[in-house]
């Protein structure tokens, strides 16, 4: 890995829109994570009220923000539509 390559936690997509697999442990964390904290929303979703279903709604958005603003900014090549050439 190169110096450039430093901040590189995803590799980008062949085909469509966003970020593909992770290539570090700091991608894997993040992917782990991410779906840890969803998984564990979803669950505590039926068994609260709607005051609190409301906060963990609001979680759930802001945890998915901050995922898919981290895996852009540490997606090799960036994110944008590929037609699967190179």
């Amino acid at each position: 890995m190169t110096d450039d390559d430093a901040d590189i936690w995803f590799e980008q997509r062949r085909k469509g829109f966003g970020a593909g697999m992770p290539i570090v442990w700091q991608g894997w964390v993040l992917l782990i994570g991410f779906v840890a904290v969803t998984l564990t929303g979803a669950a505590l979703l039926t068994h609260v009220g709607p005051g609190p279903r409301a906060a963990l709604i609001a979680v759930l958005v802001i945890a998915a923000a901050a995922f898919v603003m981290l895996a852009m900014r540490h997606t090799r090549g960036g994110w944008r539509w590929r037609w699967g050439g190179d």
